[in-house]
C-alpha cells in the first residue's frame, strides 16, 4: 500500500467512514463485511459509558495523589541518604575533584578545566545532553512539521518577501551576522583553551542564523541548510560523538592507548577529542536553535 494511500484511509477510518479492519479481510466482499455505526456526536449517551467516566474521574485524583506520594517518598529516601552539609567524607571533599583539578592537565590535554571534566572525565553525561536536544527537535517536528503536499504556514512565509522585511534590520543582519558566525566558530575551536565550547558557541551559531533569517527572510538560507541537509549535519553529528566516546570508552575501560593523543597544552590540535566534539556538540546546538525557530515561526525547516 502506498503511503499517500495509507494516509487517505487512516483519515477516512477517523472521520468513521471508513472500517480499518476492511484491509484486513480481503476475501469478503463489501456487503460480507460488518459495518460499524457512524459517531454521531450528538447521540445521547448510554449509562453505562456515563457510570464509566464518572468512575475514571473520581479515581483519577486519588491515584495522581497516590504516584506524587510515592514519588515524593523516593526523593525523600535520596535525601536522607546525602552526607551532612560540610562532612569531611562528602563527595565535594573527595579525591574526584583533586584529580580534576591537579592531573586534568595531564590526563586530557586540555587548558580548560571544564571543558576537560565534561567532554573527557564526564563525556557520557554531556553524550545524554546532546541526545536530549536531538529528541527536543524531533518531538518538535512531529508536532508542528507539515506532511507534505499541504502549503506552508502563510505568516511564515511573509518573512521571505522584501516588503515585509525593515531595511535597516536588514542592513543591521548583514553587518552583524558575519562577525557572530565567526565569533561563534571561535568559541567552538576554542573551548579547550579558554572559556567557550560546543553548547555556547552552537547558541551564538543558532542566534546568528535567527538573525539572518529575521532581516534576510528563509530564502537565501534554504539553499544551504535545507530540511535534508538539517537532518543529515545533526545526525552526523551524533553518531560521530556516540562512536567516538564508545571507542574512548572501550579503551579506557581494558587499559588501552588510543589513536588521539593530548599534544601539547596550550595548541589549537590538542586536548584528545575534546576538540572534535565540541564541533560535534556545536553543530547540533546550531541545528536546534535554528530548528525550533523556523518550525515555531513558519510550521517547517
Amino acid at each position: 500500500m502506498k503511503k499517500t494511500s495509507l494516509f487517505d484511509r487512516l483519515r477516512q477510518w477517523d472521520a468513521a467512514s471508513f472500517d480499518l479492519t476492511d484491509a484486513l479481510r480481503p476475501d469478503q466482499t463489501p456487503d460480507e463485511r460488518p459495518r460499524r455505526p457512524a459517531w454521531n456526536p450528538e447521540a445521547p449517551v448510554e449509562p453505562v459509558a456515563r457510570r464509566q467516566e464518572k468512575r475514571f474521574f473520581r479515581l483519577y485524583p486519588i491515584l495522581a495523589a497516590l504516584l506524587l506520594a510515592a514519588l515524593a517518598f523516593c526523593l525523600l529516601i535520596a535525601v536522607l541518604g546525602l552526607p551532612a552539609f560540610g562532612a569531611e567524607d562528602a563527595p565535594a571533599h573527595n579525591e574526584v575533584m583533586q584529580r580534576y583539578l591537579v592531573r586534568g592537565l595531564t590526563e586530557t590535554g586540555a587548558v580548560n578545566a571544564v571543558a576537560g571534566v565534561i567532554l573527557d572525565y564526564r563525556a557520557f553525561d554531556t553524550l545524554g545532553e546532546s541526545h536530549v536536544l536531538f529528541t527536543a527537535v524531533v518531538a518538535v517536528m512531529i508536532l508542528l512539521l507539515g506532511t507534505a503536499g499541504e502549503p506552508p504556514a502563510p505568516h511564515g512565509e511573509r518573512l521571505s518577501a522584501k516588503e515585509d522585511r525593515d531595511p535597516v534590520l536588514t542592513c543591521t543582519a548583514r553587518v552583524l551576522v558575519p562577525i557572530i558566525l565567526l565569533f561563534g566558530i571561535y568559541v567552538i575551536l576554542n573551548g579547550h583553551l579558554g572559556p567557550g565550547g560546543g553548547f555556547s558557541g552552537g547558541a551564538i551559531l543558532g542566534g546568528g542564523l535567527i538573525l539572518f533569517v529575521i532581516g534576510r527572510g528563509f530564502a537565501p538560507l534554504e539553499r544551504y541548510l535545507s530540511l535534508r541537509v538539517f537532518r543529515t549535519v545533526t545526525l552526523l553529528g551524533l553518531c560521530f560523538y556516540s562512536l567516538a566516546k564508545c571507542y574512548s570508552f572501550y579503551c579506557g575501560a581494558n587499559h588501552l592507548e588510543t589513536i588521539f593523543t593530548t599534544g601539547t597544552p596550550g595548541d589549537v590540535l590538542s586536548a584528545g577529542l575534546i576538540l572534535p566534539l565540541n564541533i560535534a556538540v556545536g553543530i547540533v546546538v546550531t541545528c536546534t536553535m535554528y530548528g525550533f525557530y523556523s518550525m515555531f515561526r513558519r510550521g517547517r525547516i
